[in-house]
């Protein structure tokens, strides 16, 4: 990216120029664009519209004014041989063609960096903690949970890739009225299984999973259970999670901690809490209840802490386990729950500010629902009436790979339409086998160029880049050079499913290349050059997969 940096600077000298010193202490900008499509070049600037909206004057007048400075300051920068042209089109934009050697350096580049080409420097080492999933254990993971595990999973290996220091994090509410509502449910289904009449609750959960349970306890203690006291919550709870641990694993999803709810009120840290906000005076009592001041920090309403039974409501705890986030010294955390916890935003963020914290350092992401189809018909799902369908099913059914790339297809505040017909399709229809065969389609074509090329050639740096001059080649190039635009992009708006694009994209016009070009022939440099090129694009593609923790085969 010096290059980028490089132009900014020579941007920036020639608006001093053209509009006056005093123009960039009104304006600040520092990235340029870089434009979907190449005729508009590989790096774009709308600078020239903004003046011209402060001013009132012609914007097209102020780019080609701007831009007669750009070739004047080029005739002297170092960078006249990295800039093929620049040009003014549209309403005023100011577009930047990059030069076939400044192109041919990115596969160098590629080479040279391996593994770590995309890498960017945004994160210095800060701390960032990620909850995400954190689904209650009163069921299996469905593939709500799915889409979550697999955005929150992408996006921290997003956040490492580009210098943040990411500790994982599942937070278990293991306690409360929906653990009790648990319990009682496998106690009647329990009962039930022994022939003794018990009603379920009117909430109860009536998943298959529950008679599994059931049926369980009754293998393996019979009736010892009926009339002697045991804690049907606790063993719910204990099965219930080491499923989900099976199921996030067997879907690449691995965490630094799994945090108890428990331990907040074993440790006295939800009493501690409260006692803060109280002395700070935005805990107050009305109606035999404590609430919480929330409205002062901007949420609708105010909100009980203390119902005047004295039991605590949801809030409370999780008012305790954010305070221990910012005690753990994070710079910045980032929670990604379902919409159904669309309301809760305003309330813990105003709940992290009476406690003296700075807000703007959590951010919420709301993960919208995934609803499948099979054979052009919407699978009805409903955890609680135990009509759903789980990740545990959607991993069984199409592998690991098809579903974290499925769940990231979409933006994560839109609804994702899972087609189950097209994931389970072992063709070029399916992105994720469209991406993957491109990966081993080079490989199998340097295997096989390494085996028969007589004489025996090696391709590196010491193959002519300068070779590559049809259209495909040099737009195959352009494209791998966006890649760690691409990667700070989705890092800096924590959109992972722009690499998903990115990927099949690239993997689309590689396959275009290699339908129109013969890589292995008699010619040796120019063979040479472009295994050279499709091996950059090997590892680019390589590169992608990983951050998105979906494989890169070598065969298919």
């Amino acid at each position: 990216m010096d290059i980028e940096k490089d132009i900014l600077n020579l941007l920036k000298k020639s608006v001093r120029e053209t509009e006056g010193p005093d123009i960039l202490k009104k304006i600040a900008f520092e990235n340029l664009d870089i434009p979907r499509e190449k005729r508009f070049g590989d790096f774009s600037t709308s600078l020239a519209l903004i003046f011209a909206q402060k001013t009132g004057r012609s914007a097209q007048e102020i780019a080609r004014s701007i831009q007669q400075a750009l070739d004047r300051e080029l005739r002297h920068s170092n960078l006249r041989q990295q800039i093929d042209k620049i040009e003014v089109k549209g309403a005023g934009f100011i577009n930047f063609f990059l030069s076939k050697a400044c192109l041919y350096k990115t596969l160098q580049e590629i080479r040279r960096k391996g593994a770590n080409f995309g890498r960017v420097k945004l994160g210095k080492g800060k701390k960032v903690h990620m909850e995400f999933v954190s689904a209650n254990p009163t069921g299996p993971l469905n593939v709500a949970h799915g889409r979550q595990a697999a955005f929150g999973d992408s996006l921290a290996n997003l956040l490492q890739f580009s210098g943040y220091k990411v500790t994982r994090e599942y937070y278990l509410n293991d306690e409360g009225v929906q653990i009790d509502i648990l319990g009682e449910s496998l106690r009647a289904k329990y009962l039930g299984l022994l022939g003794i009449p018990c009603e379920l609750p009117q909430e109860g959960y009536k998943g298959r999973y529950i008679d599994e349970l059931a049926g369980d306890l009754v293998r393996r203690y019979g009736r010892r259970f009926v009339y002697s006291a045991f804690d049907f919550s606790r063993f719910a709870c204990r099965q219930i999670l080491k499923k989900i641990k099976e199921d996030l694993n067997a879907f690449g999803v691995n965490y630094d901690y799994w945090f108890s709810q428990k331990t907040l009120n074993k440790t006295g840290k939800i009493v501690k809490v409260l006692g803060i906000l109280r002395k700070k005076g935005f805990l107050y009592q009305k109606e035999s209840a404590w609430w919480l001041a929330t409205s002062k920090f901007g949420d609708d309403k105010d909100r009980v802490v203390i119902k005047s039974d004295s039991n605590l409501t949801y809030i409370a705890p999780d008012i305790a386990y954010h305070r221990s986030k910012f005690k753990r010294g994070f710079s910045k955390m980032i929670n990604i729950w379902g919409p159904d916890h669309h309301g809760y935003i305003l309330r813990i963020k105003a709940a992290v500010s009476a406690l003296g914290y700075d807000a703007q350092c959590l951010a919420i992401l709301i993960v919208q629902l995934v609803s499948l189809s099979k054979a052009d018909k919407v699978i009805p799902m409903s955890t609680r009436s135990g009509q759903y369908i789980s990740l545990h099913d959607i991993i069984r059914a199409v592998g690991k790979d098809v579903a974290r790339f499925f769940f990231l297809m979409r933006k994560r505040d839109s609804h994702l339409h899972f087609d189950l017909e097209l994931a389970k399709k072992e063709s070029l229809e399916n992105p994720v086998y469209y991406i993957q065969y491109a990966h081993a389609r080079i490989l199998n074509v340097s295997k096989y160029a390494k085996g028969s090329a007589k004489p025996k050639i090696a391709f590196g740096e010491n193959s002519d880049p300068s070779l590559l001059n049809k259209p495909e080649e040099l737009s195959l190039i352009q494209t791998l050079r966006k890649f760690p635009s691409v990667v700070e992009s989705c890092t800096l708006n924590l959109e992972p499913h722009r690499i998903t694009t990115y990927l099949h994209d690239l993997a689309k016009e590689f396959h275009h290349y290699y339908e129109r070009h013969r890589v292995v022939m008699q010619d040796v440099k120019l063979r040479s050059a472009r295994l050279f090129l499709i091996d950059a694009v090997r590892i680019v593609l390589n590169n992608g997969l990983r951050l998105l923790a979906i494989s890169a085969p070598e065969k298919m």
